[in-house]
């Protein structure tokens, strides 16, 4: 079934959209990070003739062959000072060696962690205890004290 006149529904004309022009962008330019170079002196470096320098270890001569190791050494933790009451213990299937504090200092860090976890605890259920008991007698007090107050809603404010 056609129709014989259509509904016109309203329309809108809308102005044709502006022409902008392309813009042009400038190419990102960065700044290249830059160091000065850091000089360091040769392991060969002695102090001049008559002066005594720092390391007084004598200059290995021209005619020895040094001989440094390749293979590279497994990782120890050696600190620099090592109490002469510390032990030594080898980490299982490393090659690293972990000094451990004398049997005096692990009894009693051992027993001041298990000291304070205690005390913590305790603190805490005694703490709920008490509020489980007093948390009655506070609403009571709290609903005595607000009888006793005056009420408010016969004031005028002027």
């Amino acid at each position: 079934m056609e129709w014989a006149n259509p509904p016109q529904l309203p329309s809108l004309n809308l102005p044709e959209a502006f022409q902008l022009p392309i813009p042009i962008l400038e190419v990102p330019q960065a700044d290249i990070p830059s160091y000065k170079p850091l000089v360091v002196p040769p392991n060969t470096l002695s102090p001049p003739p008559g002066i005594e320098g720092i390391n007084s270890d004598p200059a290995p001569e021209e005619g020895a062959e040094t001989t440094k190791s390749t293979t590279p050494t497994s990782p120890t933790f050696t600190p620099k000072i090592i109490p002469p009451e510390a032990q030594i213990i080898e980490v299982p299937f490393t090659d690293i060696e972990v000094p451990m504090p004398t049997t005096t200092i692990m009894t009693t860090a051992a027993t001041t962690a298990f000291i304070s976890v205690g005390a913590t605890l305790a603190a805490t259920s005694l703490f709920k205890y008490i509020v489980m008991l007093m948390k009655p007698i506070f609403k009571q007090a709290w609903s005595k004290l607000q009888k006793k107050k005056i009420p408010t809603d016969n004031l005028k404010i002027s």
